[in-house]
């Protein structure tokens, strides 16, 4: 089965098409256009301008996912994905930015109706579920817990079967991604915070400090050893670990950002402590993503544990978690995305159109109704 997905459910105009059979899923393009550059200079992004950049970028990004001669490099096996072989369109619907979400559906829409094909309405944060299953060669087990991390959203979701959703906790506040750019910003660090934050906390040197670590997780093998004595420390930076240990599943970022901003702001010389500081605060929202998701997939007993969204391309995420997954839970199977499948992109909603059909929980593919009314569960 042939599927074209579109997303530009914020500043990333993509299109993808996917080749799916026996709950496998093969990539044969994936085209992203990036806005970082057009909004970097505002700190974040501009509704409205991403709106008329999609508007320019989207059809040729879509010719370019079809084309037999594909336009760039990410466009891949395009050669094999002609129109007239595709069965259905996937779109991102929701959430999202409302402006720059609106392109991406009409644009379908307008295709599906000139091509004759059905559309598959996908929630965003299911697309970052399904993007485990891209190019995925060992075979993922229900049940799962996946751990979705983004700008806009930090939420662990139990997965039963596909398309059978139970959210278990998200973010009261700010999400992950939204508070490494405000953290980035109070740091006077580059746009996108995320990696800004990462580079910077890569420079850290251990032996000039010490932390306060209060996860119960053990970092296995990390530069950070946080919570022992460091020789020769020069001072001491310590941030909080917001909700660690509530009894809940929800997270919140907004304190941890604020303690940061009040640390800074105490400190006259912070600015040469950029790299501690960083770290620090990575290793804040590290500590307490990690602790939710092994006691939730211990409580739930999961077979599988999935990590999405942007914020799954940090490496010492991706590292600390496995290795904690590995201790903890030795026989939960851990599952990561390709860095390419991390951010923004089409293939993944694809991926979560394919897994609706298979699902046959609403619709049939078959139906002669222009539109598929699906998406994420009600639940969520």
């Amino acid at each position: 089965m042939i599927i074209l997905g579109i997303e530009s459910s914020c500043d990333e105009t993509a299109a993808s098409i996917i080749e799916a059979k026996n709950n496998k899923i093969k990539v044969l393009s994936n085209v992203i256009s990036s806005q970082i550059k057009i909004h970097q200079p505002y700190g974040g992004v501009i509704p409205e301008l991403a709106a008329r950049n999609h508007i320019k970028n989207i059809l040729p990004v879509i010719q370019a996912a079809l084309s037999p001669r594909p336009l760039s490099r990410q466009a891949g096996e395009g050669k094999r994905a002609q129109a007239s072989g595709v069965r259905a369109i996937a779109v991102t619907t929701h959430p999202g930015l409302m402006p720059a979400l609106l392109i991406g559906v009409e644009t379908a829409k307008a295709l599906a109706y000139a091509w004759r094909k059905p559309i598959i309405k996908v929630n965003h944060i299911a697309g970052h579920i399904y993007s485990n299953w891209l190019d995925s060669v060992k075979p993922i087990k229900f049940p799962t817990l996946a751990l979705i991390v983004s700008g806009g959203h930090t939420e662990l979701i139990l997965i039963k079967g596909h398309y059978q959703f139970k959210l278990l906790g998200q973010t009261r506040d700010d999400a992950a991604g939204e508070a490494f750019d405000k953290a980035a910003k109070i740091l006077e660090l580059n746009y996108p915070g995320g990696p800004a934050i990462a580079a910077a906390a890569a420079k850290f040197t251990i032996f000039n400090f010490q932390f306060s670590n209060k996860s119960q997780i053990p970092i296995i093998n990390s530069q950070i050893n946080t919570g022992r004595q460091i020789i020769n420390t020069k001072y001491k930076i310590s941030l909080p670990r917001p909700m660690l240990h509530d009894n809940s599943y929800d997270f919140s970022f907004s304190g941890l950002k604020t303690s940061l901003l009040y640390a800074v702001q105490k400190d006259k010389q912070w600015k040469k402590k950029i790299p501690a500081y960083a770290a620090e605060f990575q290793q804040a929202i590290i500590d307490v993503l990690i602790s939710k998701t092994i006691k939730a997939a211990a409580k739930y007993k999961v077979k599988s544990i999935l990590l999405g969204g942007g914020v799954a391309a940090n490496t010492e995420l991706r590292r600390q978690l496995t290795d904690a997954v590995a201790q903890k839970l030795p026989r939960t199977n851990f599952h990561l995305p390709d860095l390419k499948y991390t951010t923004d992109n089409a293939a993944m909603i694809a991926a979560a159109g394919y897994f609706f059909i298979t699902a046959k929980k609403h619709q049939n593919i078959k139906t002669k109704k222009p539109v598929i009314k699906v998406g994420y569960n009600k639940q969520l």
